[in-house]
């Protein structure tokens, strides 16, 4: 055995034994008694397997701070990933390699996350399905959206992607999407996720997130059409086969068709709309599942959807309502802002979970440009209808000349949260880590993390990407993602 895997194997008993000592002295988080350094002083036997290393370590739930620091030894089973992965680019003529292809997509390591942060993130998610319900939030939202946001076709949209930074107190609301890449790609990550204790789990239960992923749709269809039977489904996007996410269109393809649904993936300019119908190859369309990034539809490449969606012609889903109400940087000022949540009627509880969990937001204005400038150290810069970290900026990274091109676009300027860490081998710089929760209705169905370096999320880091979440077993038996 390589002396690096001994001594790594060493540390975690040691840990385990001083963990113990710690817990019984009352220790909980990081405010918790420091451990005394002479509790690793006793000779250790070396473990015959990695979970008998890791078994003490990766147990209580208030140290998922130090996890993220000292684990390695729970992981992603990365043949049995890509050999599923690779099945479904195979089935569909993908000669190329899924690891040559997306090399960055998916981490080896968990992210661990306490309990507590799982439960309060939630949380957030309930209070903001509060708060969006309210007249008074949906009139100030939607009277600065596109013409287009007006029109409801009675859905919510779709499902929804909550990304947070976790602060030691609370987890952090840095944005809302209505399109997330990722869902079932991470339910793949989850099945292929190794842990060498029982102690830890998914806070979600991964063996139901693509039937989950696929009831958000079709309670999408059944608001909009009824008892109608679905039929045909699109999945859109520009130049699909060229997304470094079409590995995840060709699994939702796949989802649709094992449950009895036809389904294909195609380019908007592939559609088009007669006789009261949106068509492909002749065949009629009943819903599109959007994974466009013209959320508003506003590209002649999206007229036709456009047209046959007011008209009531096909269900589109996230349609841009649901991008108005939910995902528009600007509603962060009104989802954080302790006297608008009063005035639009959100319960104490929701308004107690918001303001503390919501970042200061601003609209970037002529009025406030100068002092914006001005404190740009502490703020992040985002378009409003930004996506994917498009277009955004750190405040202390701006240049004059960035700036001046700011002031063309519609900007929020936020305050700037650091986000939590994730070390993937000893000694090394750890990754910044973000938790993606993906939500229908107020309730989570994954979650996710995604590890990188620089200033935004990217697919890109040695070691980085998407990670499976774990967490602590709760008192209680789990509740169901649904």
């Amino acid at each position: 055995m390589p002396h690096e895997k001994i001594d790594a194997q060493n540390d975690a008993l040691q840990r385990q034994r001083a963990l113990s000592r710690w817990d019984n002295e009352g220790g909980a988080g990081v405010s918790g008694p420091q451990m005394d350094p002479t509790l690793f002083e006793d000779p250790i036997q070396t473990p015959s397997s990695d979970a008998e290393a890791c078994a003490g370590l990766c147990t209580p739930s208030p140290l998922a701070e130090s996890m993220n620091q000292e684990c390695f030894c729970l992981g992603v089973d990365q043949q049995a990933l890509h050999a599923e992965l690779g099945a479904v680019l195979g089935a569909n003529g993908l000669q190329r390699s899924f690891v040559e292809s997306h090399p960055h997509l998916f981490s080896a390591l968990p992210v661990f996350v306490s309990r507590r942060h799982i439960e309060q993130t939630a949380q957030v998610v309930a209070a903001i399905e509060e708060v969006v319900a309210t007249e008074a939030y949906r009139t100030a939202v939607l009277a600065s959206a596109p013409e287009v946001a007006n029109f409801d076709p009675g859905s919510p949209g779709g499902l929804l992607g909550f990304d947070f930074h976790l602060g030691p107190e609370t987890p952090r609301l840095i944005e809302i999407n209505t399109n997330p890449g990722g869902a079932l790609l991470n339910a793949v990550l989850g099945r292929a996720q190794r842990a060498c204790t029982p102690e830890v789990m998914p806070p979600t239960n991964l063996d139901r997130v693509e039937d989950a992923v696929l009831e958000t749709v079709l309670t999408e269809w059944r608001l909009q059409k009824g008892a109608r039977p679905l039929g045909f489904v699109v999945i859109v996007d520009e130049s699909p086969a060229g997304q470094y996410l079409y590995p995840e269109f060709l699994l939702f393809r796949q989802l649709f068709l094992q449950h009895g649904y036809r389904a294909e993936i195609c380019s908007p300019q592939q559609l088009t709309r007669k006789d009261g119908r949106l068509w492909l190859d002749g065949e009629p369309v009943d819903l599109v599942y959007n994974r466009m990034t013209d959320f508003a539809l506003q590209e002649p490449a999206q007229d036709a959807i456009r047209i046959a969606y007011l008209a009531g012609e096909v269900v589109v889903t996230p349609h841009p309502r649901g991008h108005a109400i939910y995902a528009d940087k600007r509603n962060l000022s009104l989802l954080g802002n302790h006297q608008f949540l009063i005035y639009a009627g959100a319960s104490k509880a929701s308004i107690d979970v918001l303001t503390a969990a919501v970042p200061a937001t601003e609209l970037l204005t002529a009025e406030n440009r100068e002092a914006m400038w001005s404190r740009r150290g502490q703020l992040f810069f985002k378009p409003a209808a930004g996506f994917g970290s498009k277009a955004s900026y750190r405040g202390d990274k701006l240049t004059r000349r960035v700036w001046d091109d700011i002031a063309r676009g519609t900007y929020v300027a936020q305050q700037i949260v650091p986000p939590s860490e994730r070390h993937v081998s000893a000694g090394s710089a750890p990754l910044k880590v973000d938790i993606r929760c993906y939500a229908y209705r107020g309730e989570v169905l994954l979650y996710a993390a995604r590890m990188y370096r620089g200033q935004t999320t990217n697919f890109r880091t040695p070691g980085g990407g998407f990670a499976p979440v774990l967490t602590s077993k709760p008192s209680n038996v789990a509740r169901p993602i649904f």
